[in-house]
This record gives structure tokens, C-alpha cells and sequence, in this order.
């Protein structure tokens, strides 16, 4: 969890930009699913990852909403051109978006791709909000204020992580990129159960406790974990690198170290998580 003292900028008015956030999210949702399950061109981005066009009108949608939400605070999306996002590292304040992780599983159809939208504050998360647009569900969370999972038209309810089993723990894991630091924790894990699943619906899973544990070794980029981390710290966990650390953003370079996420921060994860 949060641990510094001091209250992020605009605080008293989080509650407000949640529910800002929580729209465009939706949104972008109704937008993707527009060319979901259509064929449609497929372009590679430099790192051999996927673009659609879904990408592309998300990530549209998504910037001029958020100009309008909040015309003083820049926006880093994963589609953003290195012109718009030249001054970032002066930015202290700003949005962080993914407008569809989760594009393999988009064009696998499988449904578990997500929008992400996160506001950083001095390299923190203080809010995070995670759509499901196939479940039309959405995660939220903001500083000080909890995580909730919404499914209108009922009420949002507060979601929290689970007390850990060392005997009965649950991992999750990424379909596609489970990596060398990943099968080793599988082995010396051979009770734990283990669920696979796409985008950023892993970090969920901890955080409304249906599993224990998240490792990620391959890649991230901050984009894909931003949102995400805010719902589950406020959850009551915490994403971390291997050498626990808090996860940070606006590094000089975007990309993340391999990370871990807990629900139960009381969990001596040390036991099984290997550095090396």
C-alpha cells in the first residue's frame, strides 16, 4: 500500500476525476468492441507487438476525452508519438493509458483485454481504473479511498485481497509470457494452484482476492501495470520488483523491471521468489 504521508495533488477532487476516468474508460470499451471478432489489418509496432485498429480508435477517443476531462494534465498512452510525449520527464502530473492491453488476446478472441487509464503523481499511481469492455465490468481505485469493482447497474463493492495459505496459495500467471523466474517459482510450488489469464485481469485477480500471487519476468512497459497497481494497493497489496521495491513511473526508460505482486503483504514471498 501507499505508504508516504503526504496527500497526492488534488486530492479532494480524485473522487470526481474517477468517475471522469471511469466513463472514458467505458467508452473505449463500446469503441473496441466495435471491431471485435471483424477482421481487420494488423500492423507490428517496433518490439514485434500488435497494432489494430481498435488501438488506434481507443486511443483516439481516450486522448480528446481526457483533454476535455482535464485539459492541464498530459497524457502518456501507449499509442502516443515521441513529439507529444518530448517533455515527460518534467511532467509531475499525468495520465498513463493503455487504450487495449491485451491486444493478443483481442485478436484471439478470448475477451480478456482491458482498458487501462491511470493519473501518476510524482511517479506514483493515485488512481486506476481497469474496464473489461466483453464483461462491461470495471475496477476503480484512488487514493485513500479503496478498490471496488463495478457491473452496472449495481453498486460498486469493495474489493480486497485475501489472507494467504502458504498450503493452499494460488498463482496467476500470464498465457503468453511466463518466463525462466516464472516455471522455477512453478517448481518449487508444486501445490499451488495455477490460473492463466490475459492484460492486466492478473493484478485484478490478486486484488479482489481469488489468487495470492503475480509474477511477471518478461517485459512491461509502465502503461501495462499503472492502473492496475493503484487497485491493488488499495486493495491492500502491493507490486513490487524483486527486490521489493514499489514500482515507480516516468523512469527515464518505460520499460519495467520484472515485478511481483502480493495480496498479503505478510506473506514472506522472499521463501519462494528467486533474483537470480
Amino acid at each position: 500500500m501507499r505508504t508516504d504521508s503526504s496527500m497526492p495533488t488534488g486530492a479532494d477532487s480524485l473522487e470526481g476525476l474517477v468517475a471522469g476516468a471511469c466513463e472514458i474508460a467505458t467508452q473505449a470499451g463500446r469503441c473496441i468492441l466495435a471491431f471485435y471478432r471483424r477482421a481487420g489489418a494488423v500492423e507490428q509496432k517496433a518490439d514485434a507487438s500488435p497494432l489494430t485498429q481498435a488501438d488506434r480508435a481507443a486511443h483516439e477517443l481516450i486522448l480528446q476525452k481526457l483533454r476535455r476531462l482535464t485539459p492541464e494534465i498530459p497524457v502518456l498512452s501507449e499509442e502516443s508519438s515521441a513529439e507529444e510525449i518530448a517533455g515527460r520527464h518534467s511532467w509531475t502530473r499525468f495520465w498513463l493509458v493503455d487504450p487495449l492491453d491485451g491486444t493478443k488476446e483481442f485478436l484471439k478472441q478470448t475477451g480478456e483485454f482491458t482498458v487501462n487509464l491511470a493519473l501518476i503523481e510524482e511517479g506514483a499511481p493515485v488512481l486506476g481504473v481497469v474496464h473489461v469492455p466483453v464483461r462491461s465490468l470495471t475496477y476503480h481505485a484512488a487514493w485513500g479511498q479503496g478498490a471496488y469493482l463495478w457491473l452496472p447497474p449495481e453498486e460498486p463493492r469493495r474489493v480486497r485481497v485475501r489472507r494467504a495459505d502458504p498450503a493452499r496459495l494460488v498463482m496467476v500467471a500470464s498465457r503468453d509470457h511466463a518466463g525462466p523466474r516464472v516455471r522455477a517459482l512453478l517448481e518449487r510450488l508444486p501445490g499451488a494452484q495455477t490460473l492463466s489469464m490475459g492484460s492486466s485481469l492478473k493484478f485484478c485477480l490478486v486484488a479482489e482476492g481469488g489468487a495470492d500471487l503475480y509474477l511477471r519476468d518478461l517485459p512491461t512497459m509502465e502503461w501495462d501495470t499503472a492502473a492496475a497497481q493503484c487497485i491493488v494497493e488499495e486493495a491492500g497489496g502491493e507490486v513490487t520488483d524483486l527486490a521489493g521495491h514499489r514500482l515507480r513511473y516516468n523512469k527515464p526508460i518505460l520499460q519495467n523491471p520484472p515485478i511481483l505482486t502480493v495480496g498479503d503483504r505478510k506473506l514472506d514471498w522472499k521463501r519462494y521468489v528467486r533474483r537470480d
